[in-house]
This record gives C-alpha cells, sequence and structure tokens, in this order.
C-alpha cells in the first residue's frame, strides 16, 4: 500500500519506520528541513512538500500538533484517499476533518524524547492504538483497513468514538502530566525534598520531563475534558485530606491499591468480533481491543474480568 506520513518527528518517524518494515511504499514529509534530510539520510523517501507527499497515495497519516493540522489541511485540499492522525485528542480533529474520508486515531505509545532521532520502528508493538468509530459517520470499509493496517504492526486497535476517547485520556494521560508538573515543580524551590525524593517521586514524575509544549498542546486541546476530570480528582483529594485523622483513611484507599494491583488485567481468550459498529463499539467499551482483522469477522480480546458475551 502506498501509504504518506506527514510530520516525522517521534510517532510520525516511528510510524514511517514501522510501516516500511511492513513492506509498505512510504513518503514522508515535514516542515523542518533538517528533520527532512534525517528521514533521507536514513533511506526513507521523503517528499518537499505535502501535495507531492500525499500524491497518490492510498492512506496519509497527520502526524503534527493539533495546532498545526489547519495548515496541512489547506493542502489536502481535493485529496480523495483515506486520512487518518495519530493526534492526542480526537473530538477536535474530527471536526476539522469534516469533509474528508477520516477515521482518527491515536496510538498509546511514546517516550520523554522526541524527535526524529528518537523514532523507533517497535515502538507500537503492543500499544493500544484508538481507532475512533462514530456511528452514522466513519465508513466501516475505511475503519476495517486501517485496523489491519496496524494491527500488522503489532498493535492492539481499540474501537470507541472520539468523545470516549477524549474522556478516557483525560483521565489517564492528560491530567497525570498536569499532576506531574505540579509533583516536578517543587523541586524548584525545595532542594531538601530533591535529595530525599526516590522511588515514588520518580515513577509519579516521569512524564513531567515532557517537552511543556507538547503537554500545553494536548491538554489545551482536551480542555473540556481535562476540566472536568481535573474536578473530579480536586474533589477525591479534598475527601482523601478530611479523611486523615479518620479510620476510614484505609477504606478509602483500598479499591484504589487493588485496582492497581490487578493492572494490566490479563486478557481472555481470543474470540470472533463481528465486524459491524455495535460490536467493535462493545468491545472497546468493554476495555478490548481487535488483534486482527479478516474478511467479515475480527479477533478480538478483552480483560478477564469481564469477558461477557463478545
Amino acid at each position: 500500500m502506498h501509504i504518506a506520513v506527514i510530520g516525522l518527528g517521534l510517532i510520525g518517524g516511528s510510524l514511517l519506520r514501522a510501516l516500511a518494515d511492513a513492506g509498505h511504499d512510504v513518503v514522508g514529509f515535514d516542515a523542518d528541513p533538517p528533520t527532512r534530510e534525517l528521514a533521507g539520510a536514513a533511506g526513507f523517501t521523503v517528499a518537499e512538500s505535502v501535495r507531492e507527499a500525499v500524491e497518490g497515495s492510498h492512506v496519509t497519516a497527520l502526524a503534527v500538533p493539533l495546532t498545526v493540522l489547519p495548515h496541512v489541511l489547506a493542502d489536502l485540499d481535493g485529496y480523495g484517499g483515506l486520512v487518518t492522525d495519530v493526534t492526542s485528542v480526537k473530538g477536535p480533529v474530527r471536526d476539522l476533518l469534516t469533509g474528508f474520508r477520516f477515521v482518527g486515531g491515536h496510538p498509546m505509545a511514546g517516550k520523554e524524547t522526541s524527535g526524529f532521532t528518537a523514532s523507533e520502528a517497535d515502538l507500537f508493538d503492543g500499544c493500544a492504538w484508538v481507532l475512533c468509530l462514530e456511528p452514522d459517520e466513519t465508513d466501516l470499509a475505511d475503519w476495517l483497513l486501517l485496523a489491519a493496517l496496524f494491527t500488522g504492526m503489532g498493535a492492539r486497535v481499540v474501537p470507541v468514538t472520539a468523545d470516549e476517547h477524549d474522556t478516557a485520556v483525560a483521565r489517564i494521560s492528560h491530567v497525570p502530566h498536569l499532576f506531574a508538573a505540579v509533583l516536578a515543580g517543587q523541586l524548584t524551590t525545595d532542594p531538601l525534598a530533591g535529595t530525599l525524593a526516590a522511588g515514588s517521586f520518580r515513577d509519579g514524575t516521569r512524564v513531567a520531563a515532557t517537552r511543556p509544549e507538547l503537554i500545553a498542546a494536548m491538554c489545551g486541546g482536551n480542555r473540556g475534558a481535562v476540566r472536568q476530570e481535573l474536578s473530579r480528582l480536586i474533589a477525591e483529594l479534598q475527601t482523601l485530606s478530611e479523611a486523615l485523622d479518620r479510620p476510614g483513611l484505609i477504606s478509602l484507599l483500598r479499591p484504589a491499591s487493588e485496582a492497581r494491583r490487578g493492572w494490566p488485567a490479563r486478557p481472555g481468550e481470543p474470540a470472533a468480533v463481528a465486524a459491524d459498529v455495535p460490536a467493535l463499539l462493545a468491545l472497546g467499551r468493554s476495555g478490548g481491543w481487535v488483534t486482527s482483522v479478516h474478511d467479515t469477522w475480527l479477533v478480538g480480546l478483552r480483560p478477564e474480568t469481564d469477558r461477557k458475551g463478545l
């Protein structure tokens, strides 16, 4: 398959490498000339513009920040291929791509370092890759094509709507980045705390080392869900604060302790999933994912804690 990748940072560069390793005909583009030179020196075909990159491609993957997307879309005018993206917020991207053949995506993969030099062909191996499936909007054939493409790279494809995705990532990614930033910020005023900090501080602040521009872009792009989840967590922290001098604190902490010790849940047995929107969304909402795609059915897994009726 002929595929264009626009944006060759950590995720886009890794996608370029993974698709090439999977045997696809891939061309990349990045607005930054040094990045284009790095990708070309690594042996990849690199275009000099968005229009040149997407010409004749069956699929175009947009791996640029949300703020840059409108500028890229101006160069996709008249493009008839399938468009997907890797942006960490899906609702705003869905709205921007109205009128295109579009299936929103978000690979839950990454690391603290960024740029093409940090990219890896196996970055997506085993990762959860959200593919948005909007009832009465998403073309199922397009969704299945991308699901086959990404499972072929070793990813676990999770079918959910854009709004469901945005709420979930606010909880497990965006808000944790903000919490980590507040915790790590204590180092600027308390050198003693920095000397005494150990494992719990290290693990709780790891993502604070992410570039501030990236954190601001992903949290700001999902501001509605992030504000909602921040308010909920602040209220829960207040409850814990009020319980510090009461015996009930243990009972408040126990569910979280048990949940964390049981995470990630062990997957159940593979089972056939019908290639239709209700069945796929039911799989995703139960925490399940697709591992392979066939003509009229797919293979799915869901956490062993909830395997009622695939």
